[in-house]
């Protein structure tokens, strides 16, 4: 996990400029990929003491924008965010607690995956998220086919 100093780095190397509330929320989103906002906040004020909602919110945008941060949204889900940027890799989602585990690109490079008709498009990102549940949510509750009857029937 980088430090500090290297997080300044990243930050002036995208042409931002050093600043508490930056360096606290890409420490937090380096250390704990795919936490919401809320939690980035918590993290942030545990590191600095006080920052307001919408100065990480806007810390977020910042890193957002410009590729220090990836912001992903799963289906029912509040914004996520993590610091694995520039690999176009995936995600397996749990169904029943929301956890999140990066998964890499299936084959190749990205896009990782080929449409059977691109309509003229110039693809360079394909995003995929794997749903089922998460080996404690599994073995705590075993799968209810008859919820989700997409699932396991071939």
């Amino acid at each position: 996990m980088p430090d500090s100093v290297e997080l300044g780095r990243e930050l002036r190397a995208v042409g931002l400029r050093v600043t508490r509330p930056r360096l606290a929320v890409l420490d937090a989103v380096h250390a704990q990929p795919h936490l919401d906002t809320d939690a980035l906040i918590a993290a942030a004020r545990e590191r600095l003491g006080a920052v307001s909602h919408q100065a990480v919110y806007d810390v977020l945008r910042a890193l957002t924008d410009t590729g220090l941060v990836r912001r992903i949204q799963p289906q029912g889900s509040v914004a996520r965010y993590e610091a694995r940027v520039g690999d176009n890799h995936h995600h397996l989602v749990c169904r029943d607690c929301g956890a999140i585990v990066d998964v890499d690109c299936s084959i190749g490079a990205a896009p990782c995956l080929t449409p059977s008709d691109d309509d003229g498009f110039l693809i360079d990102e394909a995003e995929v998220v794997f749903w089922g549940r998460c080996p404690a949510c599994a073995t705590a509750r075993p799968a209810d086919r008859s919820a989700h009857p997409e699932e396991g029937t071939p």
